[in-house]
């Protein structure tokens, strides 16, 4: 999102400068953490367990309230409020990379098809034939009582029909006006305008659409390839299909890491506790996985630095410049503004459902490295709810509320031991 600001207003020096202030410091500190897990053994001690479990306890609360906030802004109307609870629901039920961009497309359809009315014709057609069976059921009775009516004349006061008519005569005018509120030109300065035109936006994404199916096809073919480009091709392809930004995608880069076996479930947790309290990104968090990748197989610890951040990254800033070149000629389409809302509901109906997967595997210690539910352990929920509450009732901030849980995490080893 500050790439495309920044390339927006500034252009595209600004924005990669821009981008590399904000994310390389939290980069490099994932590299430093990278340098030291290699090195660590087996097991820890309990204290920095502890001190892990805390961390992701109220990193939990965090992302929950965030979920709810954006949560407040997605949701315009019912429809809008049913995709985010359907988003939730669908990613809890199944995970995988292919399935959470399925679920936002088919939030996009909804939107579109509800507010173009293409159903419509159909609903009032089968409401229509309701009504005509249960008219067919009792027909006599039906027109005894609408004889009685017709002799007695209407039962509505005249003095309200002008009332209703004058009703009827103002709402084209209120929707008109309404229409001409929304079919207002946007005024853009032109020293603010983003000069690319719609053809070369669509080159743009053609070229990464081709690049695309290439990583995928050479993945699917080769039996054996290297184990920098599965790196790659891994991370290139979570950084694609990912929506709904940095929660989302600690769940999926968990399948794609540790269910090849390149890193331990011990370090991947010890890695998604720490990037919470760096600067910068979460994506900043495949730079750390890269990095580890290639220092468990005996590789340069740096190139796999290199190339997890290029892959996670690359993705959105190449796809930006394509869709900001198309978004000067589509925003005024009505059916895209549409798509975009279903769009953002299902994608924040996402989020809980990453609140769900880090909940299920935050608390960690010596018998469980590999991370387990922090409803087994009452004190890792009160950590939890008072990250949650103190961001939303007393406005803690996300940095201190982290740092809040690592001390909670560290006072429950001092009681417990």
């Amino acid at each position: 999102m500050l790439y495309c600001i920044n390339l927006l207003s500034e252009g595209f020096l600004p924005a990669v400068l821009g981008f590399l202030l904000w994310s390389l410091p939290g980069a490099l500190g994932m590299l430093g953490l990278c340098i030291g897990v290699s090195s660590l053994g087996e097991t820890l001690p309990r204290a920095a367990y502890a001190l892990l479990s805390g961390l992701n306890a109220s990193i939990v609360g965090v992302i929950a309230l965030a979920a709810v906030q954006l949560s407040q802004k997605a949701v315009t109307d019912k429809l809008t409020r049913i995709l985010v609870f359907l988003g939730a629901a669908a990613g809890l039920l199944y995970n995988a990379l292919w399935y959470f961009p399925v679920l936002i497309a088919l939030a996009g359809i909804a939107t579109v098809v509800s507010d173009s009315r293409l159903l419509h014709p159909f609903v009032r057609f089968v409401l229509r034939r309701i009504g005509r069976i249960r008219r067919g059921r009792g027909v006599e009775e039906v027109g005894i009582e609408l004889g009685g009516i017709s002799e007695r004349g209407p039962t509505v006061p005249q003095h309200q029909t002008p009332r209703a008519s004058e009703h009827r005569e103002r709402e084209p005018i209120s929707h008109a006006a309404n229409s001409d509120e929304r079919n207002d030109p946007r005024v853009v300065p032109a020293d603010r305008q983003f000069n690319m035109s719609w053809k070369l936006g669509l080159l743009v994404i053609g070229l990464f659409l081709a690049s695309f199916i290439a990583v995928i096809v050479i993945r699917a073919t080769v039996q054996r390839p290297p184990l920098l480009f599965s790196l790659f091709a891994n991370l290139y392809l979570a950084g694609t299909i990912i929506f709904g930004g940095g929660p989302v995608v600690i769940p999926l880069l968990r399948e794609y890491v540790i269910a090849e076996g390149w890193v331990s479930p011990r370090d991947f947790l010890i890695g998604l506790a720490v990037i919470q309290a760096f600067p910068g990104p979460n994506f900043n968090f495949a730079v750390y996985l890269g990095g580890l990748t290639a220092a468990n197989a005996g590789l340069d610890i740096g190139a796999g630095a290199v190339i997890g951040f290029i892959g996670i990254f690359a993705p959105g800033m190449i796809l930006c410049h394509g869709i900001l070149g198309l978004w000067a000629a589509l925003r005024s389409v009505r059916l895209v503004k549409s798509a975009l809302r279903g769009f953002n509901a299902a994608a924040v109906g996402l989020i809980y459902t990453a609140v769900y997967r880090l909940w299920q595997i935050g608390y960690i210690d010596e018998g469980f490295t590999q991370g387990t539910s922090l409803a087994n352990d009452p004190w890792w929920v009160v950590v939890t709810a008072t990250s949650y509450v103190g961001g939303s009732w007393f406005n803690l901030s996300p940095p201190v509320a982290i740092v809040l849980g690592a001390v909670l995490g560290l006072v429950r080893y001092g009681v417990v031991g």
